[in-house]
């Protein structure tokens, strides 16, 4: 059981948390500072090939290069629907083509992070759950995640939260209850209130014996914390324990390219939090960025909170060097059979296998009367574009809702770019008129998906991230009603208000030959 704070501690807390460093006169430092060096070193290097006697040498061995990567790729069977896109950007920029095939092209991850996170699974390699046989379409998507490593349960129950505000209070509320251990996995910490509101709480439970356990992307949080923020969270209280994922040198590696796009918040293993919300104030609409910030989540309890908890220790084992008693954090809570299917699954780029895809095209395939599909960024590959097409004219009836107002211009435009192969195929499409939506959902005939994973290329093949699939629940019934409220507050685009003209379709079909970077 978790102890009294006395009245000194808990002014000390308040005090922690009033100073706790003093963001904006270092964070930009030390972004611009990265940015500059790595700006720096492509500008060196391209100095040394291209402007010195040896020139011609580079220029030979690119084109070998480029000859070779054409070559391969025209041959090879590749899981990444990308090829052509890849062909004609070392084609026609051979210099700029190659070296972002080298880091980009073939999806080979840096090779530690790749054994390190292997070494992580290995170590939960014996915490399993049973196969739970259900029939039908159900049955189908079970067996296609249980071979995938991530099974479904039948008891506890799942909540939905309409907006980042609702979710962030359930969290308050479920830590504030926390006695034994606490795990937060986010792709963005930024200071402001919502984490400060979360710190105060966290040092509270940590004065009270609760072991907490914080992972953040270091590159997702680049401007928003200072250096060495995870040192100086463990410096707070012994019981606080962090890791920057993937630390962001003032150096050019390939590996900055796997970030951790994650959010998970798990108390006590006995309830789990996902979705779209960082921790950040946009998030639950106390910073104003892009109008209304729409976002969504879902708690989960009972047995699928394992699978959370697996998501967590995995990156944890693998990427921080820290003893840990993985039994403790693996205990099932034993709950009755409650009817529902909830299927928490996670993505990896560095297994070769995307479990995220996998589900969406299920969900699309399998679709018999509609298909609602919420996400900010809408750069479709092949497999995925051919999938919604193929719904709607079998006569389903398939609807997406994007940003009315975009955070990133150039993703915007792309997304846009989209549009008109799904509107001639039958597909309605939404935008999002009070401001930007960043909720990642799909619900069809009754099953749904809420988790982290976008429409888009970097979401589903380069970042780790994580959804949960269920069926048979009220939260079903209460995604399917805020769909049918954000399809009353979006505009219906359609071919004659989609319309590019000659130079706006030119410049966007050179933009999709970047879609696999952006």
């Amino acid at each position: 059981m978790a102890k009294k704070l006395t009245e000194r501690k808990k002014k000390w807390i308040e005090k922690t948390v009033d100073n706790d460093r003093r963001y904006k006169a270092i964070v930009y430092n030390r972004a611009i500072a990265c940015i500059f060096f790595v700006l720096l070193q492509l500008a060196v290097t391209i100095a040394l090939l291209l402007l010195t006697e040896f020139g011609w040498i580079w220029q030979l061995v690119v084109g070998i290069i480029c000859v070779l990567a054409v070559i391969y790729l025209a041959g090879k069977e590749q899981r990444r629907p990308t090829r052509t896109l890849w062909i004609i950007l070392l084609l026609a920029a051979p210099f700029v083509g190659v070296p972002l095939y080298l880091l980009y092209g073939d999806g080979k991850p840096a090779a530690l992070m790749q054994r390190r996170y292997k070494q992580g699974q290995q170590a939960l390699a014996g915490y399993t759950s049973p196969f739970i046989a259900e029939t039908g379409r159900a049955g189908a998507m079970s067996k296609l995640l249980h071979k995938m490593g991530y099974p479904s349960f039948a008891d506890g129950e799942i909540t939905y939260y309409p907006t980042g505000r609702q979710l962030f209070a359930a969290m308050k509320e479920s830590l504030e209850r926390a006695e034994k251990f606490v795990l937060m996995e986010y792709f963005i910490l930024a200071g402001g209130k919502m984490w400060n509101e979360l710190l105060k709480l966290l040092l509270q439970k940590a004065e009270a014996g609760v072991s907490i356990k914080i992972i953040y992307d270091d590159f997702g949080s680049l401007f928003a914390l200072p250096p060495r923020y995870a040192r100086y969270l463990e410096s707070l209280h012994k019981n606080i324990e962090c890791l920057a994922f993937n630390k962001v040198y003032p150096i050019f590696t390939a590996r900055y390219n796997h970030r951790d796009h994650r959010k998970i918040f798990i108390v006590d293993g006995k309830e789990g939090f996902t979705g779209g919300v960082n921790i950040a104030d946009e998030y639950i609409d106390e910073k104003k960025r892009f109008g209304y910030w729409k976002d969504t989540g879902i708690k989960v309890r009972g047995g699928a909170v394992q699978s959370l908890t697996k998501t967590f220790l995995e990156t944890w084992l693998a990427f921080k060097d820290s003893k840990l008693d993985v039994a403790s954090y693996l205990q099932i809570q034993p709950t009755e059979e409650s009817g529902v299917l909830i299927a928490p699954c996670a993505d990896s780029p560095l297994d070769g296998v995307q479990v995220c895809e996998a589900v969406y095209l299920e969900m699309i395939q399998r679709a018999e009367e509609y298909l609602y599909i919420a996400t900010p960024y809408l750069v479709l590959d092949e497999l995925l574009r051919s999938a919604l097409c193929a719904a709607a004219v079998r006569g389903v009836d398939v609807r997406i809702i994007t940003p009315g107002i975009p955070d990133k211009k150039a993703v915007y435009r792309l997304t846009r770019a989209n549009y008109e192969g799904l509107l001639r195929s039958g597909v309605k499409i939404y935008e999002y008129t009070p401001g930007f939506l960043h909720a990642k959902m799909t619900l069809s005939d009754g099953y749904a998906v809420v988790g982290t994973t976008n429409y888009d290329y970097r979401s589903l093949y380069l970042h780790f991230e994580n959804m949960v699939y269920f069926r048979d629940a009220k939260a079903v019934d209460d995604v399917k009603e805020d769909f049918e409220q954000m399809f009353l507050t979006s505009k219906e685009r359609t071919l004659s208000n989609t319309k590019r003209n000659v130079f706006g379709k030119i410049f966007d079909t050179i933009l999709r030959i970047f879609e696999p970077l952006l």
